[in-house]
C-alpha cells in the first residue's frame, strides 16, 4: 500500500480516483493454463486477474481455498490447502503449498483479494485442474507393439510397399491396435492417459477422442515420453466398449535417411504405445483398462507414412468397423509386449498441435493434361484435405512446395537435396470407390503454398483440395496494426512465420527441415512472447535443451537431436537459447521456477564456454548467420553471448541467494568485457571492422560501456552509409533495431523497417512473401522465423509496450513509444499475466493522443520527450517520466 501511494504521489491527481474503485477477480489459470486436466507438477502454480473501475488498484492481500469439491472451495471448508490471509501484491505463479496432491485427482480454487483500501473479492466460480499420473507406479498399462512380422497372407495381401529412399526399403503399414471391454453400470468419470510414439490417434467406439494431431510432441525420447490426458466421460456407454489407436512412425521411428541423422537416433524403434483408461462408476467402484498382451492389433490403410517424405494411404485397406462395438477380430494378432522408449513418462502441458484453418485455393492452374497445381494464396505448414469421387484402386497423388517451377509445376528440389533423392512433401491417396472420400493425411505435413495434383478424374475446384493450417494451438497473447500497410503485412507474416514452426517445438522451416534450431527460437522467443501465449511451449522444450546437455556442458544446434549438431552449428549464439528463453520468461511472465530448474544448466554451461575461451575470447560456433552482405567474424557475437551468459548467471544467482555465484559470475562477466575491449576496440566507437552487427552488438550486449555514445553514432553513420538499410544477419538484425531505439534513434530503426528494396522484409512482400524467409537475397527457405523480432520492435517502439527489467512480468510496464511522423495512428494490444495492456496513438491536427490501458496489480512508467507539453485526461501534466497506477489514460502531447 505504501508503495502504490508513493507512486501515485509523483502524480497526485489521480489519487482521488482510488475512492471509486471496484475489484473483481478472475481468470484464474494454473501453470499458464485454464482448468488443465492431467498435470503433473507436484507443486502447480496459481495465477488469477483483478479487474476494476477507476486507478491505482493494488492487490494487498490474497487468500486462496483449494479443495477436492467444487462446495468446499471456500474459506469454512478448503480441505485440501487454506493458505490463510498473506499479505502480498503478488498474483502471478503463486506455489500450490497444501497437503501432497494425488494422481487422478480434480482439485477446485477459488481466490479473495484484498485491495489497498481492504476492499475483497471472490472468484465466483471455482476453477479447478487435474492432476494426471504422477510416477511410474501409478501406470498400470505396458507398452506394446505391432509384431516384427506379421503373416500376412493369413490376414491380407499385398501389404507392404516398397519405396526409393536411396534403396528400396520395405516399412511396415500404420498398425491398429483395438481392446473390447463391457460394463453395465453407468460411470461419473472417465480419463484416458496415452502415450503413443511416434504419434497416436485414439478412438472410443468409432469416435476419433480430442482434436490433437501429431501428437504427443517430439522429444529426446531416450530421456523423456509425453502423454496426454483426455476426458472420455461421454463417449463411453454401459455395454461393449472398443478403445482403438492408430500409431504413426513420427520422429520416434524415422525411416527416411537424412542428412540430420534421425534414422539412426539412439530411441528409434518401432511405434509403440501405453494407455490406462480409468473409469469411476456411480456406485464408487473403478476400473481400469490397460495396454497389455489381451490387445489386438493389424496393419491399417496408412501403408506409409514419414514426417520428412509424406503419408500414403490405401483405403482399399480400409476395415470398417475395426475401433467400434460389434467386430469381430478374431483374426487379427496379438501385440508384443516391449520394454518401450526409456524416457521418463511426463504430462504434456504444451497446448497441443491442432488444425487452425481451412484454405479454399486462390487460383488452380493446369501445367500439363491432368496435373493440377492449387495456389493457396499464402505459405503454410500443414497438409491438403482432397474431397473425390472416383472408382476404386484411382491414385491421387499430392506433392507440396513453395516454389514453382518455370513450367509451373511444383519444385520440390531444395528439400530433396537433403534426402538423398528420395521422394519428399508427397501425400498418395488409393481411392475405395462407391461415393465421395475425404481424406488428409495424418502422420506428415508440409511447408507449402502449392500442392500438385495428379490422378484425379476431373479438373478440381475449391471444393476438391483445401488446405489446413497446422502448428501448436497457442492462445494468441498480442496484437499489433499501424496505419503503415507494409508493417501490418511484416506483422503478419512474422506471425505466420511463428505459427508454421512451432509444432510442439520451435523449429526453423516447416518444408526442409524441421528441425528445433536452437538460435532461431531464441531470435523469435520475445515476439513469440507478445503474440502468443507460449510460456507452456517454451518450458516444454527448455526440458528437451537440458535433456540434451552433455556431462561437459556442450550443447547441440538442434533440439531434439539424434546426435548431429554437437559438431557443426553450435556455439553461444546458438546454444543460448538455453540462457535467453529462461530470461525471458522471467521477464515477461515473472517465472522464477524456469529460472531455478534452468540454473545447473546453465551455469554448467557458461563453465564450458570458460573451458573453451582464451583470454575470456570464444571464437567457436556460427556467428551473424544469412548476412545481407557483410560478414561479421563468429568470434565478436560468440564473446558476447559468452558475456551475457556469464551476466545472467549472477543475476539468478542473485535471485535465490547464491552469494558466492553471484560474485564469481559478475567477475567473470567484467573480465569477458574487458577482453572485449582490448582485443575489438578500434577507436572512435569502433569495434572490429565497423559492421552493423559488431556495432549494434556492441551496444545491445552492454559492452561499448563509455563508448557508448561513439559507438551509437558510428552505428548510425555506418547505416547511413548503406542508404538507411541494414546490412546484417540474423544476429544483427535483432541487435540493430533495439540498439538504435534504445539510445535515442528510433527514427532510424523506423527507416530501416520502412524499406522496400534489397535488403528488406519490404523487398520480401514485394516479391510476394507471405511469411519472413530465411535469406535475404530470396534462396532457400521462404517460411523461416529467424528474422522475426521486428515484430517484437513494433510492439516496444512503436506502441511503446515493454516489460521493466526491474519489475519483470510486466508487474511495471514501461510505455515508451515513438511517434514516427510517417505514422498517423498506432494501436497495440499484449495479454500480459496481470490483464491486458493496451497502448494506442493517433494524431489530431497538431496533437497525438495516446491512450494507455493499465492492468489492475501493475504500475506504468510513461517516458515521454521532456520538450513537449503534456495533459493526462484534460489535466497538465510534467513531460518526461510519468508512474501512473492501473486504469485507463488519455495523453495529449504537443
Amino acid at each position: 500500500m505504501k508503495a502504490i501511494r508513493s507512486i501515485l504521489l509523483l502524480f497526485p491527481t489521480f489519487t482521488g480516483l482510488l475512492a471509486t474503485a471496484q475489484i473483481s477477480v478472475g481468470s484464474n489459470s494454473v501453470e499458464y493454463l485454464s482448468n488443465p486436466i492431467g498435470i503433473d507438477t507436484h507443486e502447480p502454480r496459481l495465477s488469477w486477474v483483478i479487474t476494476g473501475n477507476g486507478h491505482g488498484i493494488h492487490q494487498a492481500a490474497y487468500q486462496i481455498f483449494v479443495a477436492s469439491s467444487p462446495e468446499k472451495a471456500n474459506e469454512a471448508s478448503a480441505d485440501v490447502w487454506n493458505s490463510g490471509k498473506v499479505l502480498s501484491d503478488n498474483s502471478v505463479l503463486v506455489n500450490f503449498a497444501g497437503r501432497p496432491l494425488s494422481s487422478g485427482r480434480r482439485y477446485y480454487w477459488r481466490v479473495r483479494v484484498w485491495d489497498q483500501k481492504g476492499d475483497s473479492a471472490i472468484t465466483a466460480e471455482p476453477a479447478y485442474w487435474e492432476m494426471g499420473l504422477l510416477s511410474g507406479k501409478d501406470w498400470k498399462g505396458k507398452w506394446i507393439s505391432a509384431p516384427k512380422v506379421y503373416d500376412w497372407k493369413q490376414f491380407i495381401t499385398a501389404r507392404k510397399l516398397a519405396i526409393k529412399a536411396g534403396k528400396e526399403e520395405d516399412t511396415d503399414p500404420a498398425p491398429e491396435f483395438r481392446k473390447s471391454f463391457s460394463f453395465s453400470k453407468e460411470i461419473t468419470q472417465a480419463r484416458l492417459y496415452i502415450s503413443g510414439v511416434g504419434y497416436n490417434i485414439p478412438y472410443i467406439n468409432g469416435q476419433k477422442i480430442g482434436d490433437h494431431v501429431l501428437d504427443a510432441a517430439f522429444t529426446r525420447y531416450d530421456k523423456t515420453v509425453l502423454y496426454s490426458t483426455y476426458d472420455v466421460t461421454n463417449v463411453l456407454r454401459p455395454g461393449e466398449n472398443v478403445l482403438g489407436v492408430v500409431l504413426g512412425n513420427g520422429w520416434y521411428n524415422m525411416i527416411t535417411k537424412a542428412v540430420w541423422g534421425f534414422d539412426h537416433a539412439p530411441w528409434r524403434n518401432a511405434p509403440a504405445v501405453k494407455a490406462q483408461l480409468e473409469i469411476i462408476f456411480q456406485d464408487g467402484a473403478r476400473e481400469t483398462i490397460n495396454t497389455d498382451e489381451t490387445w489386438k492389433v493389424a496393419p491399417g490403410p496408412v501403408v506409409f507414412n514419414s514426417i520428412r517424405q509424406g503419408e500414403w494411404y490405401d483405403a482399399r485397406k480400409e476395415t470398417p468397423g475395426w475401433n467400434a462395438a460389434g467386430f469381430n477380430d478374431a483374426q487379427w494378432f496379438q501385440p508384443v509386449v516391449v520394454a518401450g522408449p526409456a524416457g521418463e513418462l511426463r504430462a504434456q502441458m504444451i497446448q497441443p498441435v491442432r488444425i487452425t484453418d481451412t484454405l479454399v485455393p486462390k487460383s488452380i492452374s493446369e501445367p500439363r493434361p491432368g496435373v493440377y497445381v492449387a495456389d493457396l494464396g499464402r505459405n503454410i505448414a500443414g497438409f491438403a484435405e482432397i474431397r473425390v469421387n472416383a472408382p476404386a484402386g484411382t491414385e491421387i497423388t499430392m506433392k507440396y512446395s513453395e516454389r514453382l517451377l518455370a513450367d509451373g509445376r511444383v519444385d520440390q528440389r531444395d528439400v530433396a537435396q537433403h534426402v538423398g533423392g528420395a521422394v519428399v512433401q508427397t501425400d498418395k491417396y488409393i481411392c475405395k470407390g462407391g461415393g465421395t472420400e475425404i481424406w488428409h493425411a495424418s502422420f506428415a505435413y508440409y511447408g507449402f503454398q502449392y500442392v500438385e495434383i495428379r490422378g484425379l478424374p476431373a479438373k478440381p475446384d475449391g471444393a476438391t483440395i483445401r488446405g489446413m493450417t497446422v502448428h501448436t494451438a497457442f492462445d494468441p497473447a498480442g496484437n499489433f496494426q499501424c496505419s503503415n500497410d507494409l508493417f501490418n503485412k511484416i506483422q503478419r507474416n512474422a506471425v505466420s512465420s511463428y505459427q508454421s514452426n512451432f509444432m510442439g517445438y520451435p523449429t526453423d522451416c516447416p518444408q526442409r527441415e524441421k528441425n528445433g534450431w536452437t538460435a532461431d527460437a531464441h531470435l523469435a522467443a520475445e515476439m513469440g512472447l507478445y503474440n502468443f501465449r507460449a510460456q507452456n511451449g517454451y518450458t516444454k522444450w527448455l526440458r528437451d535443451i537440458a535433456d540434451e546437455q552433455r556431462p561437459t556442458g556442450e550443447l547441440s544446434a538442434i533440439v531434439p537431436s539424434s546426435g548431429w549438431g554437437y559438431f557443426w552449428g553450435n556455439g553461444p549464439a546458438w546454444d543460448n537459447a538455453m540462457v535467453l528463453i529462461p530470461w525471458y520468461l522471467y521477464q515477461y511472465d515473472g517465472d522464477r521456477r524456469i529460472l531455478q530448474q534452468m540454473y545447473p544448466h546453465i551455469k554448467q554451461y557458461v563453465d564450458y564456454l570458460g573451458s573453451r575461451a582464451t583470454d575470456h575470447i570464444v571464437k567457436f560456433g556460427l556467428g551473424d548467420w544469412a548476412p545481407a552482405k557483410t560478414r561479421t567474424p563468429e568470434e565478436i557475437t560468440s564473446t558476447a553471448y559468452y558475456y551475457v551468459d556469464a551476466m545472467i548467471v549472477s543475476k539468478i544467482a542473485g535471485l535465490f541467494g547464491f552469494d558466492e555465484d553471484q560474485k564469481k559470475y559478475a567477475g567473470l562477466a567484467t573480465r569477458i568485457k574487458e577482453a572485449f575491449e582490448r582485443h575489438y576496440y578500434k577507436g572512435n566507437g569502433i569495434y572490429d571492422q565497423g559492421s552493423q552487427t559488431s556495432l549494434a552488438c556492441a551496444l545491445y550486449q552492454e559492452l561499448s560501456g563509455e563508448h557508448r555514445r561513439e559507438t551509437l553514432n558510428a552505428l548510425v553513420t555506418a547505416v547511413q552509409k548503406n542508404d538507411d538499410h541494414l546490412d546484417c544477419g540474423i544476429l544483427g538484425t535483432k541487435y540493430l533495431l533495439h540498439a538504435l531505439s534504445d539510445n535515442g534513434r528510433a527514427d532510424l530503426a523506423y527507416k530501416i523497417v520502412n524499406q522496400h528494396s534489397f535488403p528488406s522484409w519490404g523487398n520480401w512482400i514485394d516479391q510476394g512473401a507471405t511469411t519472413l524467409w530465411e535469406q535475404w537475397n530470396g534462396t532457400e527457405s521462404q517460411n523461416h522465423i529467424m528474422f522475426g523480432d521486428v515484430s517484437a520492435w513494433f510492439y516496444e517502439s512503436l506502441a511503446g509496450i515493454a516489460p521493466d527489467k526491474d519489475q519483470p512480468g510486466f508487474k511495471r510496464i514501461l510505455f515508451r513509444p515513438y511517434f514516427s511522423p510517417d505514422l498517423s495512428w498506432v494501436k497495440a494490444s499484449h495479454k500480459s499475466m496481470y490483464g491486458e495492456i493496451a497502448a494506442a496513438w493517433n494524431r489530431e491536427g497538431r496533437f497525438v493522443y495516446y491512450k494507455i490501458a493499465i492492468p489492475a496489480n501493475t504500475t506504468g512508467e510513461v517516458i515521454l520527450p521532456t520538450d513537449k507539453k503534456v495533459w493526462i485526461d484534460g489535466k497538465k501534466a510534467p513531460a518526461g517520466k510519468i508512474i501512473l497506477g492501473s486504469g485507463n489514460y488519455t495523453i495529449k502531447i504537443l
